[in-house]
């Protein structure tokens, strides 16, 4: 999905930028260290196993997965997107109506990320709102949610 995703921008060009493969070079995300580069395997790994270990998958074990995903931060840049995109995703294969993080509550959604190890209602409530906004569009398309 990362190579989908930035395939074509000028980051593709640059080749310490390793698109579609995990990053080459440390980052951070919201000015919080992330998982060191050698290190991105092995905890993808951890993350994908626990995450197909689980049978009936709940909205909350995706917005979970998301967090996690966002903690590692495995590429050089893009991941909010690719990981925004993989909830999308899942949301829609488990039945589970989707949603969309827009700009007007792209803050409260960086909050819940800052703040998932204290309150993590935050960011639930951030995707569930969101989730609501999208019923609207489906209901406005009379498409059944």
């Amino acid at each position: 999905m990362h190579l989908l995703v930035k395939s074509g921008t000028s980051d593709s060009a640059k080749d310490w930028f390793n698109v579609g493969d995990y990053k080459k070079l440390p980052n951070e995300v919201g000015g919080n260290a992330t998982t060191v580069r050698d290190e991105v395997a092995k905890y993808m790994k951890e993350l994908l196993t626990g995450y197909h270990a689980i049978k009936s998958k709940t909205i909350e074990d995706i917005i979970k997965f998301h967090y996690n995903f966002e903690i590692i931060h495995p590429f050089q840049h893009g991941n909010g997107r690719v990981g925004r995109l993989i909830m999308f995703k899942e949301c829609l294969s488990k039945n589970i109506v989707p949603f969309i993080i827009d700009n007007d509550i792209k803050l409260y959604y960086y909050r819940g990320l800052q703040e998932w190890k204290n309150v993590r209602g935050y960011l639930l409530d951030t995707c569930l709102a969101a989730q609501e906004n999208y019923k609207i569009i489906l209901e406005y398309f009379q498409i059944p949610a």
